[in-house]
Parts: structure tokens; C-alpha cells; sequence
């Protein structure tokens, strides 16, 4: 019978998963400073990496694209819980994470016309992308609900789409005055009387 390959000690496994984080943020700090098409020298210099690892990890420039789009979802998503289990209140939660989710809009410049390409390894991603944050976006809605902050009839995928119209002239207009935008739009969410105006945005 043929003996079983040990697996990799758990010390080496994490090691590996930082070295794919750094891999990720440093190619998403590439994509916003030069988009997409960012060279891959530069990625690696960002992640103190040579070339030759970006290739193993990421053997397609496709494959880095997908990687880096689905890390920044999956930071979005991460965040709901822990903004409200942080926050002084679901609505300043929900607040707090339609701003990542802003950031996260206005930030991957290249990363969207990217998708828009009809390369099959993007098919799939917009739907993942509603599949994985309009339930975050939900719950955090359905929090500040039950604590009488906003009304019965807000949905999650109006809400996002709204914010990602809002987004859409951030280049032109700035990331602050899209941040402002779209605090009176959550902000319009609030119910009852004496509702406070959205605190300034940094």
C-alpha cells in the first residue's frame, strides 16, 4: 500500500497564506495606481516577492484579476459582522460599511472594465459578487430594523445599486463628495423624529 505524503506543517501553510495576502493587497495597490495592466515586476516589488512567485500562485494575469477582485469582496463581507458588533448602533454599522463598500466601488478602477471583457474566467463574478455581499448588506439592514432605526421597506440590492450609482462619478467628483452623497442617502434610511444629520466624512 502506498504510504500517504504528510501534509504541510500548519506553520508553513500560514506562511503560505500571508505571502498570497501580501501577493493580493500589493497587486490591488497596483490596479489603482495603474490599473489592470499594472506590470508584474512591479506587483512583485510591491509584495517583496520575485516574478517567478507571482506566477505560481497566479499562472494567468486573469487569474490575479479574479483573485484580487474576490479578496476585496470577501474583505467587504467580513467586515459587516464585525462593524456591528463594534459599532454604537446597527445604523452606524451599516453606515460604516456602505463606506468600505464605497471604497471598494471607487478604488478597483480597472478591475471593473476588466469583467467587462469577455474573458470566460469573469463570468461568474458579478453574480458571485451580489451573492456574497447583498446578504451582509441585509443583515446589517435587518439590525438597525429591529432597533427602530430604519423602515420595513429598504432592500439590500436597491440600497447597493443606489450607492453604486452614486459611485459612478467619483472620478470626476472626488471620493469626499461621493462619501457625502451617499451619507444623505443613508441617512435618508433613518425613521422617527429628531433623526441627527450624517456626521462629516473624513
Amino acid at each position: 500500500m502506498p504510504t500517504q505524503e504528510p501534509s504541510a506543517p500548519p506553520r508553513k501553510r500560514a506562511d503560505a497564506r500571508r505571502n498570497e495576502q501580501a501577493l493580493l493587497e500589493a497587486a490591488a495597490a497596483a490596479f489603482v495606481e495603474a490599473g489592470v495592466d499594472a506590470p508584474v515586476r512591479d506587483i512583485a516589488r510591491r509584495a517583496g516577492v520575485g516574478v517567478g512567485t507571482i506566477y505560481r500562485h497566479f499562472p494567468t494575469r486573469a487569474d490575479l484579476v479574479v483573485a484580487v477582485y474576490r479578496h476585496q469582496v470577501e474583505s467587504c463581507a467580513a467586515a459587516g459582522p464585525r462593524l456591528l458588533a463594534e459599532s454604537p448602533s446597527p445604523h452606524a454599522a451599516l453606515t460604516a460599511w456602505i463606506h468600505l463598500f464605497v471604497d471598494f466601488l471607487v478604488t478597483k478602477h480597472g478591475l471593473a472594465e476588466a469583467l467587462r471583457s469577455d474573458d470566460p474566467a469573469f463570468a461568474s463574478l458579478h453574480e458571485w459578487f451580489l451573492d456574497r455581499l447583498v446578504p451582509v448588506c441585509g443583515d446589517l439592514l435587518r439590525a438597525a430594523r429591529a432597533a427602530g432605526e430604519v423602515g420595513s421597506d429598504v432592500d439590500p440590492q436597491h440600497l447597493m445599486f443606489g450607492v453604486g450609482n452614486l459611485c459612478i462619478g467619483a472620478a470626476r467628483i472626488g471620493r469626499a463628495e461621493t462619501l457625502r452623497l451617499v451619507d444623505l442617502l443613508v441617512a435618508g434610511l433613518r425613521v422617527g423624529p429628531g433623526t441627527p444629520p450624517p456626521a462629516p466624512s473624513a
